[in-house]
């Protein structure tokens, strides 16, 4: 065998110990990263997954405002609530357990498990974006809202409204309160009408977030757009089973 020969093959052979050396450099890292993700959302409180791509909503809400608001926003949100009650004597095992006292709790606390909550919420109740144009409730649901606000189209009106009068950061929601009634409301920030202290209490059956970061993108500051897309992903058979009890 020739000298260039042997050269040849002795350096290809080092070049695939290198490479292998490299690889498993690569594999070590990535299974680095993949612990640090896993990291980020262990403790009592996780960021599930959406229950549609992110792209689902679009052309309504765009793919990239999705992704961001569900892997940025919302995972700080988990992420910060498990540090906030890490010094806790008692943790707290639920959301829920939260709300019911909030006013023994941090404003970071709250902030964060509101946050935790309200986005959880979101997400679930849209859907895919449809191409017919009417997306509309159904059935008692359909009949709650006529009767406590005259009719689809007022309640629309009445609830984006309430959109555009939410200043700065916060949430609108429709409700059942303690009278078993359809009520809207808004709250500032990440505050919801399970809190405690909020002042419009009630079990949630719509929510839509208004914070410039929900929108932005698309939108820039043009937040009645928004409220007027948004109606074309919403969830209203998930609507209808929260109304009905189905998973409360």
């Amino acid at each position: 065998m020739s000298t260039n020969r042997r050269d040849f093959l002795r350096l290809g052979t080092l070049a695939t110990i290198g490479l292998s050396f490299i690889g498993r450099k690569a594999f070590a890292a990535a299974n680095r990263i993949e612990r640090k993700l896993i990291q980020q959302t262990m403790g009592p409180f996780t960021l599930a997954a959406l229950p549609y791509a992110y792209d689902a909503l679009e052309p309504h809400i765009d793919r990239t405002t999705m992704e961001i608001h569900h892997t940025k926003h919302h995972q700080a949100y988990v992420n910060n609530l498990n540090k906030a009650i890490e010094s806790l004597k008692e943790q707290p095992k639920t959301l829920d357990d939260i709300f019911r006292n909030i006013s023994t709790y941090s404003a970071g606390v709250r902030n964060n498990a509101g946050g935790h909550w309200n986005h959880t919420f979101f997400w679930n109740i849209m859907r895919a974006s449809y191409a017919v144009a009417a997306n509309a409730p159904s059935g008692k649901l359909a009949e709650a809202i006529n009767a406590s606000f005259g009719s689809f189209e007022k309640f629309k009106e009445q609830f984006v409204q309430a959109g555009k009068d939410r200043f700065g950061s916060g949430w609108v929601w429709l409700v059942i309160n303690a009278e078993k009634k359809l009520v809207i409301c808004s709250t500032p920030n990440q505050d919801n009408p399970l809190m405690s202290d909020a002042p419009v209490k009630g079990t949630p059956v719509l929510a839509l977030d208004v914070w410039e970061h929900a929108y932005y993108l698309k939108y820039q500051n043009k937040r009645p757009d928004y409220l007027a897309a948004w109606w074309n992903v919403v969830n209203w058979e998930r609507a209808g089973e929260l109304f009905e009890g189905k998973y409360r």
